[in-house]
């Protein structure tokens, strides 16, 4: 296991970095255009996650390219690709043929910017990040874990669904690739003949652009100048005339709508309760089990992170119950002591190795948390493997929206078993990390890891040992740091590989394998 992280760390160094407390995760990855493995002809066909179908949202036919209109955006895409400024062919390198990895990496680093926990004011009260409010103080959002996945989950699918959507009106119209019809355009990308009507990469622009807005409501001006910036490269690449980009436009906004309004009912609102709310789920795990899990922090914050997140609305789980794992050891038990004292022997006799697993693995605050860590990993195989921005768009939506399943899941049992931190039940007990605002049971980062972990094991067997034991030296990082008991992360692994499954079924059936 060492040698994977060694050497994910070797490929980590050479990407640029991002900020964080325990640990400089960098999310751009150092890669230039390149020839896709396949261009997925029939991705028209395959099954949607939002839409009823890849015509639900209706463009027009184009222009023939023999036409004049059609002749004199050859001739406009030809002079905008002649004598381009610096900065102009930096933006075209930088977008390249994929710009689904490229706004995935912008998400991961808004999800580090504001992944900052709101401190308590003066008289020991804590104010709560409001989107009625965003500028705060304190500023929304707070992009802790089941926020950061959910956002990764709607970002993804709303990706995925436009992209079969315009993957149908490509091969439906055929319009040839520009260089294609005009073999004078420079284009700067591999050339694959990929039609280009309408324009796969204006759908991304559009749709990451808008998903990411109302995630990120302060980061407006920002998102808007990167979606232009990446919107005119696909003019200065030679890629795409303006009537493409256009068709691109309409699928995109349309696509984002639908993805906007049901993140709008899934419930993610009423995650954070008021304190009375708090106390009674507190209350209620007291009297099924006869234990509860107290804040450790001075001052003591008045609820737990997010107690209703298990109640959001799932992708692919039917429900909550089919994946929540048994009772764990009560505090005291035979079961409970043999953990509790795997906890005290680590943290006596510690290795380097563990202490480093432990603090690369914590996932902080100012990091991009467990579920961008995954998300980084899968951008790796993309690359590696060369899939083309479809196919790239369905391993994320697939991926994120079992880490989004299975962050749900692992929330709902938190709540409802409520178990108590190892610096609760062990008098005396330190850890190496900061102990998170939530109940022990289960481990989150050893659901959402072995989620991924399963959900990459079936889109690239080749690499599913490695996946596979990722999850694990993810799920031991937690035992290492002393913030979670041996059966938190077990039956988090367990629980996590239950939600895949759910997933990976669905995919198996969308006609894209």
């Amino acid at each position: 296991m060492k040698k994977y992280t060694i050497a994910l760390l070797t490929f980590f160094a050479s990407a640029a970095l991002i900020t964080s407390c325990e640990n400089d995760l960098p999310t751009r990855a150092n890669f230039s255009s390149y020839e896709f493995s396949g261009l997925d002809e029939h991705g028209g066909t395959w099954k949607p996650v939002l839409l009823s179908a890849p015509t639900q949202i209706v463009i027009a036919a184009p222009a023939d390219v023999t036409s004049s209109g059609y002749q004199a955006e050859l001739a406009s895409l030809k002079s905008a690709t002649a004598n381009l400024s610096g900065s102009q062919v930096e933006a075209v390198e930088y977008w390249t043929n994929n710009p689904i990895i490229r706004w995935n990496e912008i998400a991961l680093e808004l999800a580090a910017k504001y992944n900052l926990i709101p401190g308590p004011n003066a008289d020991g009260t804590y104010t709560l990040p409001n989107s009625a409010n965003p500028a705060g103080p304190p500023p929304f959002p707070f992009a802790h874990p089941p926020y950061t996945c959910r956002m990764l989950a709607y970002l993804s699918v709303a990706q995925f669904d436009g992209l079969i959507s315009a993957w149908h009106y490509k091969y439906a119209f055929n319009r040839p690739a520009t260089y294609a019809t005009d073999s004078s355009i420079p284009f700067a990308y591999a050339k694959n003949n990929l039609p280009s009507y309408p324009s796969e990469g204006a759908v991304v622009a559009v749709v990451s652009r808008d998903i990411l807005t109302a995630m990120f409501p302060l980061e407006k001006d920002f998102l808007a100048a990167k979606a232009e910036e990446h919107l005119s490269s696909l003019t200065w690449s030679g890629s795409n005339v303006a009537s493409d980009i256009e068709a691109g436009k309409i699928i995109g906004t349309e696509v984002k709508k639908i993805a906007l309004a049901r993140a709008a009912g899934d419930g993610m609102k009423n995650a954070q309760t008021p304190k009375a709310k708090s106390d009674s789920i507190k209350a209620a795990a007291f009297a099924r089990f006869g234990w509860s899990w107290d804040n450790q922090e001075n001052p003591q914050r008045p609820v737990g992170l997010t107690p209703l997140f298990g109640k959001v609305k799932m992708w692919n789980v039917p429900t909550v119950e089919e994946v929540r794992p048994g009772i764990p050891p009560a505090p005291g038990s035979p079961a409970f002591e043999k953990d509790a004292q795997e906890l005290r022997d680590f943290a006596k006799n510690l290795t380097v190795e563990q202490r480093r697993i432990a603090n690369w693995w914590s996932d902080g605050l100012s990091t991009y948390t467990p579920p961008g860590h995954w998300n980084r990993l899968a951008k790796d195989f993309m690359i590696k493997y060369e899939m083309n921005p479809l196919r790239s768009a369905r391993t994320f939506a697939y991926m994120n929206m079992a880490i989004m399943d299975a962050g749900i899941s692992c929330w709902d049992t938190k709540y409802y078993y409520h178990y108590p931190r190892p610096i609760q039940t062990m008098p005396g007990f330190k850890t190496i990390l900061g102990t998170p605002n939530f109940p022990a049971y289960s481990s989150g980062h050893s659901t959402f890891s072995a989620a991924a972990a399963e959900v990459l094991s079936y889109i690239f067997p080749n690499e599913a040992t490695f996946c596979r034991d990722w999850a694990r030296e993810a799920a031991d990082s937690r035992i290492y740091g002393g913030i979670h008991y041996r059966f938190d992360a077990d039956n988090g692994i367990d629980q996590g590989k239950k939600v895949a499954q759910y997933t990976v079924n669905k995919a198996k059936v969308d006609n894209a394998d």
